[in-house]
């Protein structure tokens, strides 16, 4: 039931998906980092969620965030940055809508994120040596 609920409350946010998110991220290698770790972490709603206090958005988007469970440390080593740093960076992640309290990150973001890994790998061929 809390699932569902989570789920069902979490899904305008997804639905109202800002482009600008990727800003935040772009210029910056350790919210990169907290991105990429966010992706593989246990995060989950938990067991016997509280009620929100109200039905406004920055009511539901807190009632999510204080019914999510997920471990700050794994999130640190996942991360290879050090906890408070993770807890401090993680603030405006949230805050920006960047990531999710169902372990899944704002979709203009991971596009970013993928495009960034493509143009890593872009290897272009190279011209064959003429035999003189």
């Amino acid at each position: 039931m809390n699932v569902d609920l989570h789920a069902q409350k979490l899904d305008p946010f997804k639905q109202n998906e800002r482009p600008e998110a990727v800003l935040l991220v772009a210029d910056d290698p350790e919210l990169t980092k907290i991105v990429v770790a966010w992706t593989s972490l246990d995060v989950r709603p938990v067991e016997k969620p509280s009620h929100p206090q109200g039905e406004s958005e920055r009511d539901v988007w807190d009632w999510l965030w204080a019914n999510a469970h997920y471990s700050l440390d794994d999130l640190a080593e996942r991360s290879s940055l050090t906890t408070p740093l993770v807890e401090r960076k993680l603030k405006p992640l949230i805050g920006n809508r960047v990531l999710y309290p169902d372990g899944t990150v704002n979709s203009f973001v991971q596009r970013y994120l993928r495009e960034q890994v493509l143009k890593l790998f872009d290897v272009k061929p190279r011209k064959p040596v003429k035999s003189t």
